[in-house]
């Protein structure tokens, strides 16, 4: 059965750092754009990053420019997300999914994604 679980979640101050990891069973990220998604109370899920595991090509959202950075480790078929110089905006349930997709076409959801985590909450205080 294919799953994507996530893990490293938590709550940090403004301005710290947590990174979250992502990791797929059942199948293998080989042919996968696969990234990170947040959701926030009352707002829109929104693509935040998103790595392929084909030609290693990345997507950031503006949000988090310069404060995120994605990374994965084929052989253990897992995706990373650090996030550094977290804000209170960055506050929100996280999730891991992966699509066939181009990283692009991925991270904007521009069709349903293949395959969803649970997902794992993130909270930042001031």
């Amino acid at each position: 059965q294919a799953q994507l679980l996530e893990s490293g979640g938590g709550l940090v101050q403004s301005g710290g750092s947590l990174r979250l990891s992502c990791v797929a069973s059942g199948f293998t990220l080989d042919d996968f754009a696969i990234g990170w998604f947040r959701q926030a109370a009352g707002k829109a899920r929104e693509g935040v990053s998103c790595i392929s595991f084909e030609d290693d090509s990345t997507y950031y959202a503006d949000s988090v420019q310069g404060r995120f950075s994605i990374s994965k480790d084929a052989a253990k078929n897992t995706v990373y997300l650090q996030m550094n110089n977290l804000k209170p905006d960055d506050s929100a349930t996280y999730y891991c999914a992966a699509d066939r997709a181009t990283v692009q076409a991925t991270c904007r959801m521009w069709g349903p994604l293949d395959y969803w985590g649970q997902g794992i909450q993130v909270t930042v205080s001031s």
